[in-house]
Order: C-alpha cells, then sequence, then structure tokens
C-alpha cells in the first residue's frame, strides 16, 4: 500500500548542479513523482518512520533524502519496523540496489515487481527481505 502525499506540484530548489541532460531527466522523473500518491517531498526520517509506524507492513513512502549526495529516500514500513533507504542518481539514472530507471516511480515499479519473488536484503535492515 502507498501512503498518500500532501505535496504539491512545484519543483524544488534544493537540487545540486546537473548537466542538462541529467537535469532533463531529473525534471521530468519529479513531475511525474509529484503526481504520485506518495511522495511528500522534504519529510525528515523521524517524521516518515512515525507516519509508516502506524501502517501495514509493506507501505511506503518517498521524501526527499537528508543527505547531500541522495536526492530521494525509500521509507518502508517493515515487520521490524519503518527503514529507510537511499535513491541514488548517477550519470542519469535514479538506481536502488540493483535495479535502475531514468525515472523515480518507474524504478519502484521494477522493485516492488522484482522482490515478489526475489526479496532484497540490505545490510542496514540486518538482512531482512524487503517483499
Amino acid at each position: 500500500s502507498v501512503l498518500p502525499s500532501p505535496v504539491p506540484p512545484s519543483l524544488p530548489d534544493r537540487f545540486r548542479m546537473f548537466r542538462s541532460c541529467e537535469w532533463e531527466v531529473l525534471e521530468r522523473s519529479l513531475n511525474i513523482l509529484q503526481a504520485s500518491d506518495f511522495y511528500w517531498g522534504p519529510l525528515s526520517v523521524g517524521e516518515a518512520h512515525a507516519k509508516l509506524q502506524r501502517e501495514p507492513v509493506g507501505t511506503y513512502l518517498v521524501r526527499d533524502s537528508s543527505q547531500g549526495n541522495c536526492l530521494f529516500s525509500l521509507s518502508v514500513r517493515m515487520p521490524t519496523g519503518p527503514i529507510s533507504l537511499r535513491i541514488s542518481f548517477q550519470e542519469g539514472y535514479f538506481r536502488l540496489k540493483n535495479w535502475f530507471s531514468d525515472c523515480v516511480v518507474q524504478l519502484l515499479e521494477l522493485v516492488v515487481a522484482g522482490t515478489r519473488n526475489n526479496p532484497l536484503h540490505f545490510d542496514e535492515m540486518g538482512g531482512t527481505p524487503l517483499v
């Protein structure tokens, strides 16, 4: 399930400098992301985890990353509680573990479909599988 978003559609001004081709990818992806129901914008990790704590396992949201080297974070309600994973942006692609796409929403669709049969294991999750 998805935690609905209160974020109005506008481009944030917090992004680092990008080449024009990267900016086009980022801007297009951000517009699609802002039209989704799960983008919360500048939400802290504590606020994201507090919101997810009350939700069913598997509920997720995307928020702006508080890390300077990442644009977005995926926060997910796991059986052990909420966790957050950084979505990196390199060479025009958003990346999460072995998946990548030029669109954050498409990346999440790939991850959701891919983890149904092959759960992800992240060290920061103590080996707990992400499905």
